[in-house]
Parts: C-alpha cells; sequence; structure tokens
C-alpha cells in the first residue's frame, strides 16, 4: 500500500475507529487533530441513523475529540439524499428516531401514511407494533422499501440489541418485498461520502474495522483500505474473507506519525 500521506482524502468508520463503548480509542483525538492540522479533508462515517450529526458531534465532544457536525455523514443522511436523487419532493412512512425524521424532512420529503413513495426504516430502540404493521401493509400495496443498514444487532452493557437489520427481516418476511439498504456495505454510502468531498476514489482511503461492511464497500468502490484493529474483525479472522484490506494497524495512532 502506498504511504498514507498520498491520501488527499479520508473516510473514517466511527465505532471501533475513533470511539468504543469505554470511550475514545487510543490516538483519535492526535489523529483528528493531525488530519486536521494538515488541511486533509475528510468526513466519519457511520451506519447508526439513531444519531444526527449534532448529537454526534456533542458525543464525541464529551470525550475530547473535535469532529465539527458537518463532518459526519450518517446512514440517515445517506438515505435521504438517495430517495430524494430517486424521487426528488416524495414521500414517505419513516420507522425510526428524530435523526431520520429530520434528515427526510430536510430534502423536503412529506409524511404520508396512507400512500407514500417509500417506507424508509432506520434504527430506532422504541419500535411500535402498530408502526411496524402499518409499515407492511404499505409495502404490501406498493410502497418502495428503504432501509438504513443491514445489521441485525447493536451493542449495549448487557449484551446485543436487535437493530435495523433484524426489523428489516421481519417487514421482509411478512411483505415478501426485501428492502433495498443504503448503508455499507453498499458502495453508494461512500460514493455519497467522496460526492461530499469532492474526492476521487483514486486519492481516498477508507479506514474502518469491520471486513463485511467498511472494507468490502472500500474496494468495491475502487478506495485503498485500512482495517483497524481496535473494533470488531481480529487479525485471524482477515483471512476468511475474499478480500483484503491494503493495510492492517493496530489502531488509528499507528497513522498519526505518517500524516
Amino acid at each position: 500500500m502506498e504511504a498514507v500521506s498520498t491520501f488527499t482524502h479520508w473516510l473514517c468508520d466511527l465505532d471501533g475507529v475513533l470511539i468504543s463503548d469505554d470511550g475514545p480509542i487510543d490516538g483519535a483525538a492526535d489523529f483528528l487533530k493531525r488530519l486536521s492540522v494538515t488541511d486533509t479533508p475528510f468526513l466519519v462515517l457511520t451506519n447508526n441513523s439513531l444519531y444526527s450529526p449534532e448529537d454526534l458531534h456533542k458525543r464525541l465532544a464529551s470525550m475530547g475529540l473535535d469532529v465539527a457536525p458537518e463532518l459526519f455523514w450518517t446512514s440517515a443522511l445517506a438515505t435521504a439524499r438517495y430517495v430524494h436523487d430517486q424521487r426528488p419532493d416524495g414521500t414517505a412512512f419513516v420507522l425510526g428516531e428524530a435523526s431520520m425524521h429530520e434528515a427526510m424532512r430536510e430534502v423536503g420529503y412529506g409524511v404520508d401514511r396512507s400512500n407514500p413513495d417509500y417506507v424508509v426504516l432506520g434504527e430506532t430502540q422504541h419500535y411500535d407494533f402498530d408502526e411496524i404493521a402499518l409499515a407492511v401493509q404499505l409495502v404490501e400495496r406498493g410502497a418502495r422499501f428503504i432501509a438504513t443498514n443491514p445489521e441485525p444487532t447493536g451493542p449495549s452493557e448487557n449484551g446485543s440489541l436487535p437493530a435495523c437489520g433484524a426489523l428489516a427481516a421481519l417487514i421482509e418476511r411478512s411483505s415478501g418485498v426485501s428492502p433495498y439498504f443504503v448503508g455499507k456495505p453498499n458502495t453508494l454510502m461512500l460514493r455519497e461520502g467522496l460526492d461530499t468531498l469532492g474526492a476521487h476514489t483514486g486519492s481516498a482511503v477508507m479506514i474502518g474495522d469491520r471486513m463485511e461492511t467498511d472494507i468490502h464497500a472500500g474496494v468495491e468502490s475502487g478506495l485503498s483500505t485500512i482495517l483497524v484493529l481496535s473494533g470488531v474483525t481480529t487479525r485471524d479472522e482477515v483471512a476468511r474473507y475474499p478480500y483484503r484490506p491494503g493495510r492492517i494497524v493496530d489502531s488509528v495512532a499507528e497513522l498519526i506519525d505518517e500524516l
């Protein structure tokens, strides 16, 4: 892999790369500071649609990490942009937290509970059976089914929690219609991020902690890729996959002096 200093734009996953459940990953603050002082454009990507960019900015600030709201690219924002590009000024029935509803409003989408263009599913910790049933019925009537990300579970202090992919499977099984997932490993999210930065694949790099999402999406997008071992994937697991990262490092701390 070429020297990291040659990359002009960076796409960084969030969980497992910059933060963990316990706080910031070692070296994350200095890594972000180094990107800033070298005027290296970057975006922080996350498949999690629970939080708005403003929420994420405050959350990271509480951990001592400085990332401006406009530097976050969430699956909620990516999903909203996708449906707007496909069908401008359309309507949707949205299942998700305020961040998902806000993203849809910002692209001019109205709410329709009877005949929407899309049923849009995001992360939420407050699923309602009546809302789920309505989503199934709307999809059966012809609404296009979009979901922010395919992950079936999310972490908690007590173990795994059902996530977007799990509820998407429930709606799919009930309606017989498969969702279109916008988030990683779909390359769409990365391409939208590159467009936001005004970057090209040949000069950009994707850094993440999951082989099946971050590295998969990066490889298929034609980006250089860096796997960090500070998150989910272990070094021994890498060989199981039919694709490989361009480089493996213990954490972002290993990259600071090379920027």
